[in-house]
């Protein structure tokens, strides 16, 4: 899981830096987040997406 959160982190912040607002920056996490999970995983996409909007990335990092 750390692995997924640190790929939702670094996007936003990425996005952010490139000028993107907050909810850019989050949609773009998400997907990158997934990406990794289902990458590592071998789940389906939309199911990887699930599983990562579940995990609430945005609010355990603001933890």
């Amino acid at each position: 899981m750390e692995m997924v959160l640190t790929a939702y982190d670094e996007t936003v912040q990425d996005a952010l830096s490139a000028g993107h607002g907050d909810g850019v920056a989050h949609a773009e996490g998400l997907t990158a987040a997934a990406m990794l999970l289902a990458a590592v995983t071998g789940v389906e996409d939309s199911a990887a997406r699930a599983e990562v909007e579940a995990l609430d990335p945005r609010q355990r990092l603001a933890a």
